[in-house]
């Protein structure tokens, strides 16, 4: 492939260009099983390539610590390598994990849904992952809008406290690192609620019409609902919204699987 400003070679599909600085993708996603990522360029609507990273386990198990750290390290080069305005990823959840930890680009968790667990094609889109096609079919959205203030900036309201001591502060920064969450309010507590056995357990609720979504949090019998204020404008963009908090959220290891 070459630079479609300057048309210089690429060492690889999607590449930027150090000759003319040119982004020649302008997202990634990234497919992740538990020794392979693959990952595909896209430029607009456009897959302009495609590359696999893989790695192998030194014993018939999961990967050693080391080996996890090293394998998202190549798949977070490969980002790197093409600058892209977004990363879209799914899959085996520690190897996602580990990367996101290293990129600092906008990294989005997206659904596995419609893999078929087999041959993982998606038998409606014969040789297109189904993850990719999802991506695709929603980069025509209107995107939304970035929120540069800080996550701590983000906390405010009449209520200051939180159940779940630090727990329920780490739920809170969670949700406040998201880039399209613009203010958490916290809410009062509530004592009378269902006893949970797990620990903190936090979840966003489904989104009302103007996009904004609660953040649920549940400590024994104390029961918080925090208002999100996002910047999505309607059900559907909040929606996408709160499904993304839900993932951060269990990577967090603050909800069930």
């Amino acid at each position: 492939m070459n630079c479609r400003r300057c048309g210089t070679p690429l060492r690889k599909p999607g590449d930027y260009c150090l000759t003319c600085n040119t982004a020649n993708a302008d997202a990634v996603v990234v497919v992740f099983e538990e020794d392979r990522a693959r990952l595909t360029m896209l430029d607009e609507d456009e897959v302009v390539g495609e590359t696999t990273v893989t790695t192998r386990p030194e014993s018939d198990e999961q990967l050693t610590e080391i080996q996890l750290r090293n394998f998202a390290g190549r798949v977070a080069d490969e980002i790197r390598r093409k600058r892209p305005d977004t990363v879209h990823a799914a899959g085996a959840r520690e190897p996602l994990r580990e990367t996101r930890a290293q990129v600092h680009h906008e990294f989005y968790r997206v659904p596995d849904a419609g893999v078929d667990e087999d041959t993982g094609d998606d038998p409606e889109r014969e040789g297109e992952s189904p993850v990719v096609s999802w991506v695709l079919d929603r980069r025509g959205d209107r995107a939304l809008q970035v929120v540069e203030t800080p996550p701590r900036e983000k906390i405010g309201g009449s209520h200051s406290t939180l159940i779940g001591d630090r727990k329920g502060r780490k739920a809170v920064s969670t949700v406040a690192q998201h880039p399209h969450v613009k203010k958490i309010v916290p809410g009062p507590i509530d004592a009378g609620g269902t006893g949970s056995r797990t620990g903190l357990r936090a979840k966003a609720t489904r989104a009302g019409t103007n996009g904004n979504v609660r953040l649920l949090l549940r400590d024994g019998s104390s029961v918080q609902e925090n208002r999100i204020v996002t910047t999505a404008m309607d059900r559907e963009t909040g929606e996408r919204v709160r499904e993304d908090l839900n993932e951060a959220l269990r990577d967090a290891e603050l909800q069930d699987e």
